[in-house]
């Protein structure tokens, strides 16, 4: 079956009629363009399907084999080497329990003296990552009365750079350790040559640290990439290819179901006018939780994440201010009778809202079903913050950056995506949580502000080209008189500042399920990556060989 054409430049040119004519209220046209995807999900079906039940009875069998690895590991190197590699395969989820025993051995052993700084920097690595109390001031003495971090081979360099993006606030020698590794390593690139496997992971961090990738983008590549290795573990490598097989043939089923909803959705509203872009939702989704218990939480994110682009897009370019505060209204009433308050083209889409979050309900069942109310709320709060980003834009207001993070980082759907996340998981035992969600939180704000400049330094251009408010960017040019240059420099800045209060936070102690926090930067990671070089998300074309590696071709 072949994927559909890139259409990337193709504008869809949706044109509503103003309800009164007027030129203030005039619907402003779309520039999104179409679905690259369309119904492909709804009739694609995976090669080795039939296969399911024999690659599950195998993967088993291999699990215990490696679980059997993992026990019969003694030496801090090889249990540094071996947990490494499964979290690099997306295997680690399989021996939580195997894993935090085998860590705890590392972390009790004497390893002050060591003077190997690859080992000193992967365990710091793996035991900061694992929420271990671990200090930074270990890799003081690899350091020169210059700062320089001395004798030190590629590998070692590339170690020592992926663990210290594990800083957070005021640890100097890591700060130190990022700026002395980066300067080597792009040097190292221009000296050696490109197509060994070190100098490709070289050129891979310096993208992106390890500790900043998308676990299921990792996995996917790191399985070929090991498969090359001469030292490669047959049993680990079979089990990694069998079990992204088998996450493959699940998010399959997934995508099918969000597919189908959409599609009925699409074709029963009038929304031909907002982004159609329900496999890049899922896509974004899937890399905050790629576990396979997690599947209805991400149905659930998913669904929840179309309504709101498509609020998103009534707000930001397709419906009038009076329109908007209709929908805001109708919302905060949650009643079918509110639909009255709604032109046409909003009243079958609103009944889709009510009936999702009814479906939910359902499918959670009488002793869960609870958790829907705080979903209602989050939906509530989040158009209270477009509602007054749209008296910005009317007004024709810029605010600071302060006053705009206080209210685009709920914008930008923080609490939103993180609460319909949380009501489909099993492991959120709590009401407590829920209210945390939207508690206004230092780590959910934090999340936020993250999201929010990392969106706004790369879209802000496009998005500035329409009525639209002004951005963080454009706040930060007029609160400092600077370029539009140097706004995004500083607003990176910024941005890596919330990443190491999120870090902070979610590496503290905490009452929360500690899969809450992990969440939390799990979707942090998984929209850096979105927000990278663009606005992918819009413009998706940019995602598209890379869905296809994830959801349609074999793992070789």
């Amino acid at each position: 079956m072949q994927l559909p054409p890139l259409t990337e430049n193709t504008p869809s040119t949706q044109m509503a009629a103003a309800p009164n004519g007027d030129c203030a209220g005039q619907k402003r046209r779309s520039t999104f363009h179409p679905s690259l995807w369309g119904d492909y999900f709804l009739t694609y079906q995976p090669p080795l399907s039939a296969q399911q039940p024999q690659m599950q009875e195998r993967a088993g069998l291999l699990k215990e084999q490696v679980r059997a690895m993992i026990k019969d590991a003694t030496e801090t190197e090889k249990i540094l080497d071996l947990i490494i590699t499964l979290e690099r395969l997306g295997l680690d989820f399989h021996y939580d329990d195997d894993i935090s025993q085998a860590l705890d051995v590392v972390f009790k052993a004497d390893y002050d003296d060591s003077t190997d700084l690859h080992l000193v920097s992967l365990r710091f690595y793996l035991l900061r990552k694992h929420r271990y109390d671990v200090s930074s001031d270990v890799f003081r003495k690899f350091q020169d009365k210059e700062g320089n971090f001395v004798n030190s081979d590629t590998k070692s360099l590339l170690s020592l750079y992926n663990a210290a993006h594990l800083r957070t606030h005021g640890e100097d020698v890591l700060d130190e350790a990022i700026s002395f590794t980066t300067r080597c390593l792009q040097g190292t690139l221009l000296l050696e040559h490109l197509d060994s496997p070190l100098m490709e992971e070289v050129s891979s961090a310096l993208v992106t640290p390890l500790f900043r990738r998308v676990g299921i983008l990792e996995a996917r590549k790191h399985i070929t990439c090991y498969g090359k290795e001469a030292t490669r573990n047959e049993a680990i490598f079979e089990l990694a290819k069998l079990d992204f097989t088998l996450l493959q043939l699940q998010f399959c089923e997934e995508l099918e179901e969000v597919t189908l909803w959409w599609k009925k959705l699409y074709d029963k509203s009038d929304l031909t006018f907002v982004r159609d872009r329900i496999v890049e939702i899922y896509f974004w989704m899937n890399g905050g939780s790629f576990k396979p218990q997690y599947s209805f939480a991400r149905i659930i994110v998913t669904k929840i994440t179309a309504f709101i682009t498509i609020i998103d897009d009534i707000y930001d370019t397709y419906g009038t201010t009076e329109e908007s505060m209709q929908l805001a209204e109708a919302i905060y009433r949650w009643d079918e009778s509110a639909i009255a308050l709604l032109p046409d083209y909003m009243k079958d889409f609103y009944l889709y809202l009510l009936e999702a979050y009814d479906s939910f309900e359902n499918d959670l069942g009488p002793e869960k079903s609870y958790r829907v109310f705080y979903l209602k709320e989050a939906m509530k709060q989040l158009v209270r913050a477009y509602s007054e980003e749209i008296k910005w834009r009317d007004g024709k207001y810029v605010p600071t950056v302060s006053e705009h993070l206080k209210v685009s980082m709920i914008s930008i759907g923080n609490v939103m995506v993180a609460c319909a996340l949380f009501v489909g998981m099993d492991d959120i035992p709590t009401v407590e949580t829920y209210k945390w969600v939207l508690s206004d939180s230092e780590l959910i704000n934090s999340f936020g502000i993250f999201v929010r400049l990392t969106n706004d330094i790369v879209s802000t251009k496009r998005e500035q080209t329409g009525d639209h408010i002004a951005s963080t960017v454009q706040s930060y040019m007029k609160e400092h008189g600077t370029t539009r240059k140097v706004a995004r420099e500083k607003l990176r800045e910024l941005a890596e500042d919330s990443w190491k209060t999120m870090l902070k936070l979610c590496l503290a102690p905490t009452e929360l399920p500690v899969v809450v926090p992990q969440m939390i930067l799990d979707l942090a990671k998984a929209s850096d990556n979105m927000y990278k070089y663009n606005d992918a998300f819009t413009t998706s074309g940019t995602l598209k060989d890379t869905i296809r590696k994830l959801y349609v071709n074999p793992i070789e």
